[in-house]
């Protein structure tokens, strides 16, 4: 990928699913360097829609994003942070189009195995201090079949870095995760808290309540679902009591 010089933030959240190219990671890497160093000594501005090859801006996201994954376990004693897997971290369009392009299809993936896309610094796991007195919202396609799972963890994924899922005040969303398994496929999406008061915000238990509730019908929007189908949300912490990933609903949209 070219070196390209710090671009300012944007006024308005970039269209992430108008821009269909990423840059290409070929052999030609060091023309490409020299020719957006040119033309930053130029002082000319080269975007990904001017150049998908020799751009010399990048559109930033708001926040930085670490993609990882967990691979299908060998056998009853493996353990679970040798099966989780840091891959990378990225903070621009360009950057999540170029792994994207790059990665295994979700559908492509063994059984039991999972993608997770969470805010850089916060690993996907209960036990993390910024996720423990969270939860999820989920849910299961059953009709594995019947659905494009690639088309929509792309969209899931779109709506979390474009900051979509939430308004900026909410500071809930985590990430976002999919779980391939042999009947069905399975797409969270993990909050800070689990919607109860909230002094710093100054936030009561009812509008901590009403975030939530605002958050999960987005995310069902992203997931593409019909009226009738019910998104779950569930705390980690009865997920862990319960010893299983389906723990009794919280809340439902």
């Amino acid at each position: 990928m070219a070196d390209v010089a710090a671009a300012p933030a944007p006024q308005q959240p970039v269209p992430l699913d108008t821009i269909p190219i990423s840059p290409a990671g070929d052999s030609s890497s060091e023309s490409k360097k020299d020719s957006s160093t040119s033309a930053a000594a130029e002082g000319e501005v080269r975007t990904v829609f001017h150049d998908p090859e020799n751009f010399n801006v990048k559109h930033p996201l708001m926040n930085n994003w670490t993609l990882w994954f967990t691979k299908p376990p060998s056998g009853k004693g493996d353990n679970w942070n040798e099966l989780l897997k840091e891959v990378i971290s990225f903070d621009s369009v360009e950057e999540f189009w170029g792994i994207y392009n790059n990665i295994t299809p979700t559908s492509d993936l063994a059984l039991k195995s999972d993608y997770h896309l969470f805010k850089k610094g916060v690993r996907p796991e209960w036990e993390d201090t910024q996720n423990k007195h969270g939860g999820k919202w989920a849910f299961q396609f059953k009709e594995k079949k019947a659905i494009n799972i690639d088309a929509l963890w792309l969209h899931v994924m779109l709506a979390a870095i474009g900051e979509n899922l939430e308004d900026e005040e909410d500071n809930e969303v985590m990430g976002v995760v999919v779980n391939v398994r042999r009947g069905f496929y399975r797409i969270g999406l993990w909050t800070r808290t689990v919607g109860k008061a909230d002094q710093s915000k100054g936030r009561t238990v009812e509008q901590g309540r009403e975030v939530l509730n605002k958050i999960g019908k987005r995310f069902k929007q992203a997931l593409q679902l019909k009226d009738h189908e019910v998104v779950e949300f569930s705390g980690h912490t009865d997920s862990a009591h319960a010893g299983s990933t389906r723990a009794k609903a919280k809340f439902t949209v």
